[in-house]
């Protein structure tokens, strides 16, 4: 259609969201189907943050707030970032938006010149590359090997980077793989980050609370202070602390930058929501004995889906060590056969048999662009996930 801007056709539909609305197709049907697709925790918003919201709107907090968040948000961006990361930072140097999406979205169109090419390790969120794409970047995709656990290596690293890159994305834990940069790992990154003083870094710590076996989690400036002039922290509250229709996400970086991300997002939504603010605030500011709670729950639950799918034939699965997704390699199930005669060539047709033939609802690998892999989200209860391990395994085992 002439009238649609081309640009458009850089954006594709989500997968997991894709899968997700097929999952709810088969079950309006009558179908009984566990959804494994979706990344936001089962869990219910804590109650002391659901209060926040009531008592904000009590209290007449339902108008306009700055762009960049309320004072009381930045206050606790900047508390949080020191207490939790050692990473001292400014009012002028934080921004919130409508989610860590609408963060990504405010850099992005502040920095991106058409042929700006941007390092992101595969396996990855669809999301950076459609938004670089939008504004004229190119991806530069750097595909990370199950050998070494889905991690960028410092070789691969300084063999992308030209004299054409601007930034590099790291997410750590990882989406969709759940890898997660140990300190010495990042280090070595970051070494070779300071001899490319022309590269900004932006690290997604989205999943920064759900890590697994006592694991210390690190982000670059905190590992390397020299970045801090050159990085913008991203992180939320939606993962952590359940928040995902909050919509709030958060940044800290150079003062420089964030100016322009508020300027970019005055015109795209204006200021988050003054409710969502308060809530998050709460959550920020307040206990986090529940956040360590749900983790250990979540690795429970990672313990138990990893060992029901490498029980399954043909799948091969690694132990993530953060966030809260397990990543099977299903190379061995490619050219297999299905009770109906189809033949699975690729980690999608393996996810829609998966689903229409046994009730099972997963993203496929190409979607993260490392495959044939499936990704399987372990943010649902266990009897969800013990029916899913064991429906998986039935339907590895009839193909021939």
């Amino acid at each position: 259609m002439p009238f649609i801007a081309p640009r458009m056709d850089k954006i594709e539909t989500t997968a997991s969201s894709a899968m997700t609305q097929r999952a709810r197709e088969l079950v309006a049907s009558g179908v009984d189907v566990v959804a494994l697709t979706q990344g936001q925790p089962d869990f219910e918003t804590p109650e002391h943050v659901k209060q926040a919201a009531i008592e904000a709107m009590h209290s007449g907090d339902t108008k306009y707030t700055l762009v960049s968040g309320t004072p009381a948000m930045k206050e606790a961006i900047v508390e949080k970032f020191r207490r939790e990361n050692g990473l001292m930072y400014g009012l002028d140097q934080v921004i919130a938006g409508t989610g860590g999406k609408q963060i990504i979205y405010d850099a992005m169109m502040a920095t991106i010149q058409p042929g700006d090419e941007v390092i992101i390790p595969a396996p990855y969120w669809m999301t950076y590359a459609d938004i670089i794409g939008l504004f004229g970047g190119v991806p530069v995709i750097v595909q990370c090997s199950p050998a070494n656990n889905y991690k960028l290596s410092p070789g691969q690293l300084e063999e992308a980077i030209t004299p054409r890159t601007k930034w590099l994305f790291l997410n750590s834990p990882n989406n969709p793989s759940g890898a997660t940069i140990n300190r010495s790992e990042m280090k070595a990154l970051t070494d070779v980050l300071m001899r490319h003083p022309d590269v900004y870094v932006l690290s997604d710590d989205m999943y920064e609370h759900i890590v697994f076996d006592d694991l210390e989690f690190v982000t670059p400036v905190q590992v390397e202070p020299g970045l801090y002039a050159r990085t913008l922290t991203l992180n939320g509250v939606s993962k952590a602390y359940s928040m995902t229709g909050w919509r709030l996400g958060y940044a800290g970086g150079p003062a420089s930058l964030i100016s322009v991300m508020a300027k970019a997002q005055l015109q795209s939504t204006g200021n988050p929501s003054s409710i969502s603010q308060a809530a998050a605030v709460a959550a920020l500011n307040g206990p986090q004995d529940l956040v360590v709670e749900r983790t250990r729950e979540f690795q429970e639950r990672r313990d138990l889906i990893v060992g029901l799918l490498n029980q399954a034939t043909g799948l091969k699965c690694h132990r993530p060590d953060g966030a809260f997704y397990a990543y099977p390699d299903c190379r061995a199930l490619m050219g297999k056969k299905t009770p109906e005669g189809k033949i699975i060539e690729t980690d999608a047709d393996l996810a829609m048999y998966f689903l229409e033939s046994h009730g099972v609802a997963l993203v496929h690998g190409a979607a993260y662009d490392v495959s044939p892999h499936i990704r399987v989200s372990f943010a649902t209860s266990t009897e969800n996930l013990i029916e899913a391990g064991n429906r998986i395994q039935r339907a590895c085992a009839a193909l021939t």
